[in-house]
């Protein structure tokens, strides 16, 4: 009866205040809890880390159903020690439910009824811990998350289990969070360097991808981007870590690639960000923060970005209220007061999100697509016209800045000093240059890569496992879910990252 009164009296307390829908929905949040357990428990016994990485990833979804409530049922059939340890970062509940609990747990755990609380393994402990710390960040508890946090990572290392190394990562993740949130976390970054260290040594691939990214953050957010383009130099990322962690170090090694004005490398970064980032439903701020610097590096590459792209519903408000299409149209047609005017106006947009350093390189660009467009529509055309045209303060900065256009290639034109005018030259054709063949070359390696990488992915059953694999339905079955799962990603805590904010 000791079991059932745990059960009920939670239910049988909040029924005369909650509506008639409310514990279907905890009781379906507790099932899946218990069901994450279980498949953490199959994982550990059967060595098998695919098994914890889909727990992982129904992180995002269970995170917005989680409360009190949920957490104080679910944490009361773990371990006493676990109670004892969570139990005090849980919201009280009513009195008499509080005073219920209490009975049930002072009858129940000397007796051992219940198979959780004996048999709990160190790897549902800490999920059991990264749930109440996710918990408290949505409550902003932050102090009490860190608190928890950090007494989870004690727990790891004492544990030293291999099955640990996923949960690990995420309770790294987590902890450094509560210290951003905090505005301390420069406090954190000797701890992230030693750890990092730590995981490398150990062959810990989670824990490597994620600190790694994290101290990439760190760096990023204080502008050192010197000692972030250091550790890219000394560190490889791992091979088998997770989707979300590669498309958060691409975007990292984008912007500090864009930084040191190697623009090439830094737009196939993003590029590549933005193809390997989960579903827009699930991580909608960091493709809209990577399509940021992605249209900005691409305007500095001399390109215009494409209309479609800020077409996108999860894109079209991002970009057109943060400034960005007036941007791109100011740069487009070369009007330097256009474009002038559109930094003024979102300057504190471009600030926010980083970009206002590269925006202000775009003003040499703005000039020189007005110079290419002065040059395909006029043969012959005074300094004069082009000072008029272009909005420049003087026929000699005109000068200038034509001279400096055709040394660096942007037109194909001469200069007559004396007479004071740009003669173009005739156009040729275009399929006459290397540029088809370059093209072509860039197309064919993608296609390359692509392959080995999906070659490198795929998985193939052990012989031990054949008899699972007799029934097709069921190995359909699983397979679709599978796909399910990877197509939302495991972005988890995108939702409230800073810089990876929806508008």
């Amino acid at each position: 009866m000791a079991s059932k009164n745990v059960e009920m009296t939670p239910a049988e307390s909040a029924a005369p205040t909650a509506s008639a829908q409310e514990p279907p929905k905890e009781d379906a949040v507790l099932s899946e809890i218990k069901n994450n357990a279980a498949l953490i428990e199959r994982a550990v016994s059967t060595i098998e880390g695919r098994f914890t990485s889909r727990v992982l990833r129904t992180l995002t979804g269970l995170r917005r159903r989680l409360n009190g409530e949920v957490l104080r049922e679910a944490v009361s059939l773990a371990s006493p020690s676990t109670q004892t340890a969570l139990t005090p970062y849980l919201p009280s509940a009513s009195t008499t439910s509080t005073s219920a609990m209490d009975v049930d747990t002072t009858t129940e755990t000397p007796s051992k009824k219940t198979p959780a609380a004996r048999d709990l393994s160190p790897e549902v402990d800490v999920y059991l811990r990264l749930l109440v710390i996710l918990f408290l960040i949505d409550q902003k508890k932050l102090v009490a998350a860190l608190d928890l946090s950090t007494a989870t990572l004690q727990l790891v290392q004492a544990a030293n289990r291999r099955t640990l190394d996923a949960l690990a990562a995420k309770v790294w993740f987590y902890h450094y969070r509560a210290y951003e949130l905090l505005g301390r976390e420069l406090e954190v970054r000797t701890q992230l360097l030693a750890a990092q260290r730590t995981a490398v040594l150990r062959k810990d691939v989670d824990s490597q991808a994620v600190l790694l990214n994290l101290l990439l953050r760190s760096y990023l957010s204080t502008n050192s981007y010197d000692q972030a383009d250091k550790l890219i130099a000394k560190t490889t990322f791992p091979e088998g870590a997770g989707n979300s962690q590669l498309a958060r170090y691409l975007y990292y090694l984008g912007r500090v690639r864009a930084v040191q004005l190697n623009y090439t490398e830094a737009h196939q970064h993003l590029q590549q960000a933005i193809r390997r980032a989960p579903n827009v439903t699930v991580a909608p701020g960091f493709l809209q923060t990577v399509h940021k610097f992605f249209i900005t590096v691409e305007l500095l590459m001399g390109d215009i970005p494409e209309r479609s792209i800020f077409r996108q519903e999860v894109l079209k408000n991002a970009l057109e209220k943060g400034g960005y299409l007036s941007i791109v149209q100011a740069v487009r047609v070369g009007d330097l007061s256009l474009f002038q005017s559109a930094l003024n106006e979102h300057a504190q947009s471009f600030l926010h999100d980083g970009t206002h350093t590269l925006i202000l390189r775009l003003r040499h660009n703005v000039i020189k697509t007005g110079l290419r467009m002065l040059s395909l529509s006029y043969s012959r055309i005074s300094l004069r016209d082009i000072c008029a045209k272009l909005r420049l303060d003087s026929e000699e900065d005109a000068e200038y800045i034509v001279a400096k256009a055709i040394r660096d290639g942007v037109i194909d034109a001469t200069l007559e000093h004396e007479k004071g005018y740009m003669q173009s030259s005739q156009q040729g054709n275009v399929y006459e240059t290397d540029e088809p063949q370059s093209v072509f070359r860039q197309r064919v390696a993608f296609c390359l890569d692509l392959h080995n990488e999906s070659v490198k992915s795929m998985r193939y059953p052990l012989k031990a496992n054949a008899t699972d694999l007799a029934n097709m339905e069921e190995a359909r079955e699983r397979e679709a879910r599978l796909a399910r799962e990877l197509e939302e990603g495991d972005l988890d805590g995108d939702e409230d990252m800073g810089d990876f904010d929806g508008l």
